[in-house]
């Protein structure tokens, strides 16, 4: 290193700062909404481990009213929190003036929620199968009940058993067939409400992964940019460098053309004073 050069050195900053950096941007915003959205979408997942649990009880030994009120309930916060985080996710992938790592943790979080999304949907189906294979066993259980739907016997003695059975199921409570028939209507508005909710919620989903394929093709696009002037300064600086060689051999030829000048000059000189 020339020492000419060391004036210039001193007088630059001894002190490094990150915003000096170009390629570093401090946005707080984009900070705090991002990490909002990282922990909604962690919640969203356990919730989904939660539902999944309880979805299995379906249909089983355990399956009871209080199990599909947990379900009810927890599909429709999960519902609600993928509503709200994918407009969130929207959002994000819209952010502009991004720097790499802001970048980055922007397609981290489109991934995972539409990882998480696919999950959700996935489970919601079967929630859905389940609810509308115990609805129509529910249906036909309490259509079967009714006494004025079961034939008569030919034979005498089964007939007189089918008229006391007919008599035993008319004095039976009519509170519990209404009951019955209140949760069948419950479940048929639950069966509704998850086919509504898969639609809506596919939308979202395609809307968002829209979106990020959009984003994608830009960022190929400036990707390919940056890689073709990162190519071009490359080439000029292998220029530069060859003009730097051949400049210094012009320089070195330069030189040895003035020595041998001067001793020829010398040469005559000396011989000028002798003779």
């Amino acid at each position: 290193m020339s020492f000419d050069r060391s004036p210039a050195l001193e007088s630059q900053p001894t002190t490094y700062r990150r915003q000096d950096d170009p390629e570093y941007r401090d946005d707080p915003e984009f900070s705090r909404f991002s990490e909002k959205l990282s922990e909604q979408l962690f919640a969203l997942t356990s919730k989904i481990g939660h539902l999944s649990q309880q979805i299995n009880l379906l249909g089983t030994k355990r399956d009871t009213e209080r199990v599909r009120e947990r379900v009810h309930d927890l599909l429709e916060e999960a519902r609600d929190g993928f509503k709200e985080v994918g407009e969130g996710v929207k959002k994000l992938t819209t952010w502009e003036d991004l720097n790499p790592s802001q970048r980055y943790t922007q397609q981290k979080l489109s991934r995972e929620f539409q990882a998480s999304g696919t999950e959700f949907q996935s489970i919601q189906r079967v929630a859905l199968e389940k609810q509308r294979a115990s609805t129509s066993a529910s249906r036909a259980a309490l259509e079967g009940s009714d006494p004025s739907s079961q034939p008569y016997s030919d034979n005498p003695q089964l007939q007189q058993e089918q008229q006391q059975e007919q008599e035993q199921l008319r004095l039976a409570s009519q509170d519990e067939v209404d009951f019955q028939e209140s949760l069948i209507v419950e479940r048929e508005a639950e069966v509704r409400n998850i086919e509504q909710s898969v639609g809506e919620l596919n939308e979202l989903f395609r809307d968002v992964a829209h979106i990020v394929h959009e984003q994608g093709v830009g960022i190929d696009t400036i990707a390919g940019n940056v890689q073709n002037v990162a190519q071009d300064t490359r080439h000029a600086d292998l220029e530069l460098r060859s003009a730097n060689r051949y400049q210094k051999n012009a320089r070195g030829k330069a030189c040895c053309l003035l020595v041998i000048l001067a001793i020829v000059l010398v040469i005559v000189v000396l011989a000028v004073v002798l003779g």
